[in-house]
């Protein structure tokens, strides 16, 4: 019974953290969900442009958001001691990294621009992919300051502050959608332009929200001495790269197999891209959901780890999987029951609904595996071992994923269901590789305390 007790207590701080954070990303969900029904319901063009661009940006958004999570271990340590001057710091520190970090990945998105017309895509998609790309290219050093603001807050277990920044954007986005790309109420008829142009906007004005709340708030206002005192110095802001580097190759290289299936479907053909699209938006939302509760777990992790209390970080890791694999039973379950309503949200192209279904199968195969890598992703995360993140992502998803999508898809003649199934194989070597070496490394740090006698 006691042990039951300790882990009701769990629960109930994991859901009144990650609740937020899960709302918070179910809204960026909702976002992409309207996003694409508004393009989908424009043009098929439009559709499948726009899923070949985001999940190309994608890679480079998840990029620069794992690497902000190397702010998460020290910010949340030193707030663990309550030792608020440091916390200031290192916020102050975390921007600047992730701005460092941030102007690499707009360099190589820049690059990539300038030959997009050599990655193989539609030649009839182009014209309509350049000024979309552009305008979201646009928006990323905003994208780099809302991370950055993002894990002080959450850290400092304010988590609520970002789910409304989030919401108000979201809601901003979702009005400029309507407006620019049908033309409604004067405005010029924009189509997928005008759905760039909006996301643009709508990330500005989050991150001017963002300053006002931090700077007036009074939750926060312990933390500004520090933040205005002298920066901690190039060996603090390099122990954030150490930190994030691993963390950003780990989601990169995960996101990079999603993206890279989007390049391999775009050889296929514009209806197996747009299927695949729709297919990776309602996959997206089951990864949120798993990654607002693991994000949550990793908060209080590096709490419990900043006062070296290695039982409660053990028993908050399996509190948060509890709670994940209780979530991907019910999606799994509601996205099979609504499968058809899902596909006809999105498009009118029957074509286009009928590969969606298709590509549901592998989709559900890798639930389970994308919530146990997830949760121990985190976890690694919340106390400070990314390390061997990258290497582990690497196996998984270059050494495994990309090749099987690769096999399956064009050697075996299996089409877009065989370069879905290359996903549900990096996930769960993922999860395996990420589940034994928090056990390793919790079953160290329990071994190395001394005996109370």
């Amino acid at each position: 019974m006691n042990i039951i007790k300790q882990y009701r207590t769990h629960y109930g701080i994991i859901l009144r953290l990650g609740t937020p954070i899960v709302l918070g990303q179910l809204g960026n969900v909702v976002l992409g969900f309207i996003d694409t029904i508004m393009v989908g319901h424009y043009s098929a063009n439009a559709l499948s442009s726009a899923g070949f661009v985001n999940n190309l940006f994608n890679l480079g958004i998840i990029a620069i958001l794992g690497f902000s999570y190397g702010a998460t271990p020290v910010i949340g340590a030193y707030y663990g001691r309550k030792e608020n001057n440091n916390v200031g710091k290192a916020f102050k520190d975390s921007i600047w990294a992730n701005s460092l970090f941030g102007t690499i990945i707009i360099c190589i998105y820049t690059l990539l621009y300038i030959n997009i017309d050599k990655l193989g895509q539609p030649e009839e998609l182009l014209p309509l992919m350049r000024p979309y790309y552009m305008t979201i290219l646009l928006s990323l050093p905003f994208t780099i300051l809302f991370y950055s603001f993002k894990q002080f807050t959450d850290t400092v277990a304010a988590t609520k502050t970002a789910m409304w920044v989030i919401i108000i954007g979201n809601l901003t986005n979702i009005i400029l959608n309507y407006l620019l790309i049908y033309g409604v109420a004067g405005m010029p008829e924009m189509g997928l332009t005008g759905a760039g142009l909006a996301t643009l906007i709508s990330r500005v004005l989050m991150i001017a929200i963002y300053f006002v709340l931090i700077a007036r708030g009074k939750k926060f206002e312990v933390y500004k001495s520090g933040f205005h005192s002298h920066s901690s110095g190039k060996k603090e802001i390099k122990k954030l790269f150490i930190i994030g580097t691993p963390l950003a190759l780990q989601m990169g290289m995960e996101t990079a197999s999603f993206s890279l299936a989007s390049l391999l479907m775009g050889w296929l053909g514009a209806t197996e891209l747009a299927a695949f699209q729709v297919m990776c938006i309602t996959g997206s939302l089951c990864f949120l959901i798993y990654y607002g509760i693991g994000a949550a777990a990793s908060i209080r992790m590096s709490h419990y780890r900043g006062r070296k209390e290695w039982e409660s970080v053990a028993q908050t890791a399996n509190a948060s999987l509890h709670i994940i694999l209780l979530s991907a039973i019910v999606l799994s379950l509601g996205i099979v029951l609504f499968k058809y309503q899902l596909a006809s949200i999105f498009t009118d192209d029957s074509n286009i609904q009928e590969m969606f279904i298709a590509l549901l199968i592998p989709m559900l195969a890798y639930q389970m595996s994308d919530g146990i890598q997830t949760n121990y992703a985190n976890a690694l995360r919340g106390i400070e071992v990314t390390k061997p993140l990258g290497i582990y992502a690497f196996i998984s998803y270059i050494c495994m994923a990309l090749p099987t999508s690769y096999l399956l898809g064009f050697k075996f003649n299996m089409g877009a269901i065989g370069v879905a199934y290359g996903l549900p194989i990096g996930l769960t070597v993922a999860a395996i590789l990420y589940f034994i070496r928090f056990r390793k490394e919790i079953k160290r740090q329990i071994e190395k305390q001394p005996i109370n006698t």
